[in-house]
């Protein structure tokens, strides 16, 4: 009898080996929830349990890293990012540290004074080069940034170089310098990652050129990422802290990114949190690629909250105006048909170099910023130089304003 049943454990062992894994369910969402998701929720992915937030912050007290996934433009990832940050330095305070992609190791040194109270917003802006290094409205970040500021949390930079990252996008590895390679993570390519990427492009009419220097870039991106934060958590400043990682969903979901990357360094604890926006407004929606995922044999997240795709409240005032770096101030590129630019007399080719008589504008940044501390019925003055003549142009911003800014746009 004994024998019979050995012999037909083998037998199973043998036909399971040749058919092949079978799952019995979905790998990345195990068990099923017992409802749809409404705004809000936060779903546990390995039960299937919707939780509130008091148990999403018990579990990330626990470990050493909670990486927190975000769609770069949606204020609603930024509002959990904010959340679990103040949460867990009520928990340990003093001993919290916040890691980000948006900024590299030779921007540290800022991130360190601006922490440290040294540095003014505006001061910070500029020497991060915060519009031309990372582009997105600051206004996403800035809660986030100001209570690391608030509570003293250290704020680590972790992205790659960026002129190593416009080099290996068009470079192949093999092809790098001595010099270049030097600079290199150790760098590990993940299969999963490869099928993701590849994802990416299969409805892009991009040649393979295009999608190869974008996987050697998204490697470089969370090797790097992984190495630095490995780094820190192995320095006298990182010992015994925990450290919240800030980065776009991509870097963090299903853990082939930076975390698993991270572990291979140093085998530190972590969780993944991330969220999916399940109300997208139609404003939004062009934004939308259509893409299918392969399937992966793990959650993407341990805890994931829905929320609704939001728009970010606009600040400041607009002249409705293309602007460009010039050599004495800021050239004016265009003037917006119906502005308030137009309105007031500004033309193209004309050249802004003061605001209120007082405040040098040297770059675009200067005017985009100060307007965008601005409401409306403000009053500026605007000194400008028009061919051999300096004029002063009084500007009141009044709700007859039609234009939103973009880029290059003020």
């Amino acid at each position: 009898m004994l024998r019979r049943y050995f012999a037909l454990l083998a037998l199973l062992f043998m036909t399971a080996c040749q058919a092949g894994p079978q799952h019995l369910g979905n790998p990345e969402l195990p068990y099923p929830p017992e409802r749809e998701p409404q705004i809000g929720d936060i779903l546990h992915l390995p039960t299937g349990l919707y939780v509130d937030k008091q148990v999403l912050f018990d579990q990330a007290a626990r470990v050493q890293v909670v990486f927190v996934g975000e769609t770069h433009d949606n204020p609603a990832a930024h509002q959990l990012q904010l959340e679990i940050l103040q949460a867990l330095e009520r928990r340990n305070p003093g001993k919290i540290s916040l890691a980000m992609e948006m900024f590299t190791p030779e921007q540290q040194a800022v991130l360190d004074r601006w922490v440290a109270g040294e540095l003014s917003e505006k001061e910070f802006l500029k020497q991060v080069g915060w519009f031309k290094n990372w582009k997105m409205d600051f206004d996403l970040y800035q809660p986030l940034l100001e209570a690391a500021r608030a509570g003293q949390i250290p704020v680590i930079a972790l992205n790659a170089n960026k002129a190593l990252q416009r080099k290996v996008g068009r470079t192949p590895f093999a092809e790098l310098s001595d010099e270049e390679r030097e600079q290199l993570p150790e760098m590990v390519d993940d299969p999963y990652q490869a099928a993701a990427t590849k994802a990416f492009f299969s409805g892009h009419t991009m040649g393979g050129a295009a999608a190869d220097g974008f996987q050697r870039v998204q490697t470089l991106w969370d090797e790097s990422m992984a190495e630095n934060l490995a780094n820190y958590l192995q320095s006298a400043a990182g010992k015994d802290r925990q450290i919240v990682v800030i980065a776009g969903g991509n870097h963090v979901r299903y853990g082939y990114g930076i975390p698993r990357r991270m572990f291979r360094r140093v085998p530190a604890s972590y969780l993944i949190v991330g969220s999916l926006e399940i109300e997208i407004p139609e404003s939004r929606k062009q934004q939308l690629m259509d893409l299918t995922l392969p399937q992966f044999p793990m959650p993407a997240y341990q805890f994931l909250q829905y929320t609704r795709y939001e728009e970010l409240p606009q600040k400041g005032v607009k002249l409705g105006i293309m602007i460009d770096a010039a050599e004495n101030g800021i050239l004016i590129k265009g003037v917006l048909p119906g502005s308030l630019a137009e309105e007031v007399g500004l033309l193209k080719d004309d050249l802004l170099t003061k605001l209120d008589g007082t405040i040098e504008l040297k770059e675009p940044f200067d005017l985009i910023f100060e307007l965008k501390q601005k409401q409306l019925g403000a009053k500026i003055k605007l000194t400008v130089v028009r061919a051999e003549e300096t004029l002063l142009v009084p500007v009141e911003f009044s709700e007859r304003e039609p234009h939103k800014m973009k880029h290059g746009k003020n």
